[in-house]
């Protein structure tokens, strides 16, 4: 009967969780990562266009952002990542691309995005490492 008790629903396991972020702020903290990575400036039409959001969404969760210690946002203006806000960042475009790749190489597709983007919000660091390590031993062809 051990084995049973820690089971809860999704909704049970989301409300044990100690992380600062939803998965909802993950998602916009990567793609405001992967725009700063790419194109150096990052804007509230451009992430909303991005996300399939509409602006005022993206308004909303930036002063959570904010609030938070991610970011810095101005009115009409660019948006800046803190020290933090890079970390983090970082870590969810990393955990992202170790997903993906995963996905794609297990199902032999190129286009695995839905699933990478469900998935990798469940994927602690420690897992992360060890799915990484998988898949490069997967492609070297040890599996």
């Amino acid at each position: 009967m051990a084995e049973t008790e820690g089971f809860y629903t999704l909704k049970g396991y989301e409300l044990h969780e100690t992380s600062e972020l939803s998965h909802a702020m993950e998602d916009y903290l990567e793609m405001i990562a992967r725009l700063d990575a790419s194109e150096g400036t990052v804007r509230v039409g451009e992430l909303a266009r991005l996300l399939h959001v509409k602006p005022s969404s993206v308004t909303k969760m930036l002063r959570q952002l904010d609030r938070g210690g991610f970011l810095t946002a101005r009115p009409y203006g660019e948006i800046s990542l803190t020290e933090k806000g890079r970390r983090a960042g970082s870590w969810l475009l990393s955990r992202h691309e170790i997903v993906h790749e995963f996905l794609k190489l297990l199902n032999g597709s190129e286009n695995e995005l839905e699933q990478a983007e469900k998935l990798e919000h469940f994927i602690e660091p420690r897992t992360a490492e060890n799915l990484r390590l998988l898949t490069l031993r997967m492609r070297q062809g040890g599996f």
